[in-house]
């Protein structure tokens, strides 16, 4: 499947469905966007018109920001189809479709089960939802086996990470197989069990919020917040995962700053979990030690840390920020 061109399926011509048509538009595969919704012949040509100008333009933007030739734009935008609800028959020659209804139960449940009865037996049938569990959509699924959450981040066609959650009925072969598709078109795939907020809106959303508050509190000015985050927070995540970030400085300067931090501000939010207890108690301390939250007993330590600090290097210089060292007078 990863190299063969293959027909992507999108329920709904909203943002999700027009930024995932955009990405495997761009990889070189035929999308076609369902719009589920009844609609008068001229409110649906609206729409698709909207929808066309709004990938052409989006693959305009990226051909001026260098993803891309400004002449292949046309040729490209010609990959994505729009098709009516009467239309949704097309969906048996779909082997992959993603469903990007909005984010309400009943609404997500019924696209699904009407677009499940008219695809393929073996096609795989994955919502693009941030908020509803696997398993409480599932249900409208006949065939849960082929069923899974995909939650793509916006923008869909420049965001590498899709987070893959499997329910208790996915055949752990469809996992794979969206997987590998992904991977195909230049996405990173990340599997993670059924859980409210996945992995990103679940940390982004801590962060946002303690953000908001550092306002709220008058601790610094918005544009000073985000100035730090910018040069200090992301730039180190960016290169060094969090939990590898951890390990690096080491799971006691978490465990101590944790206690201070809650001490000090007499709040709980600020309380590390039982993990992190439990690897003071084992000695488990990171890179130093060998052990933490990564193997690093398994690895190259040395290598890995050299490679880390030129990933950091290079984007010191890509925002400009690297100089050469201030040599002693001849």
């Amino acid at each position: 499947m990863a190299s063969e061109r293959i027909a992507i399926g999108c329920l709904g011509a909203g943002r999700m469905g027009r930024g995932i048509a955009v990405h495997f538009a761009y990889a070189g595969h035929p999308v076609t966007l369902f719009d589920l919704k009844p609609r008068a012949a001229g409110d649906f040509a609206a729409l698709a018109a909207a929808a066309h100008d709004e990938i052409a333009a989006t693959l305009s933007m990226l051909a001026d920001l260098g993803l891309g030739d400004a002449a292949a734009v046309p040729a490209i935008a010609a990959r994505v189809t729009i098709l009516p609800a009467a239309e949704a028959a097309a969906l048996r020659d779909m082997p992959v479709v993603f469903e990007g209804v909005p984010e309400i139960l009943d609404l997500k449940r019924a696209a699904l089960a009407e677009a499940a009865a008219l695809m393929a037996p073996d096609a795989i049938l994955a919502s693009t939802t941030s908020t509803i569990m696997v398993d409480d959509l599932s249900p409208a699924v006949p065939n849960p086996a082929r069923f899974l959450n995909a939650h793509w981040l916006n923008p869909a066609y420049l965001v590498p990470l899709v987070e893959i959650s499997p329910g208790q009925h996915t055949d752990p072969a469809v996992t794979a197989r969206l997987m590998e598709t992904l991977e195909s078109v230049g996405k990173v795939p990340v599997r993670c069990a059924p859980s409210p907020g996945f992995i990103i809106p679940r940390i982004q959303a801590l962060a946002m919020n303690e953000a908001a508050r550092l306002v709220e509190e008058g601790v610094a000015s918005a544009e000073d917040i985000d100035r730090a985050l910018r040069y200090g927070f992301s730039f180190r995540f960016g290169v060094l995962g969090m939990l590898e970030f951890i390990d690096w400085g080491g799971v006691d300067i978490l465990h101590h700053a944790s206690r201070y931090l809650e001490s000090s501000l007499g709040d709980a939010r600020y309380r590390a979990p039982a993990i992190v207890g439990r690897h003071m108690a084992e000695g488990k301390l990171g890179m130093g030690t060998g052990s933490g939250f990564l193997p690093w007993a398994e690895m190259d330590i040395a290598a890995h840390k050299r490679r880390r600090l030129g990933e950091l290097i290079a984007r010191l210089r890509a925002e400009g920020l690297a100089r050469p060292p201030v040599l002693p007078p001849a």
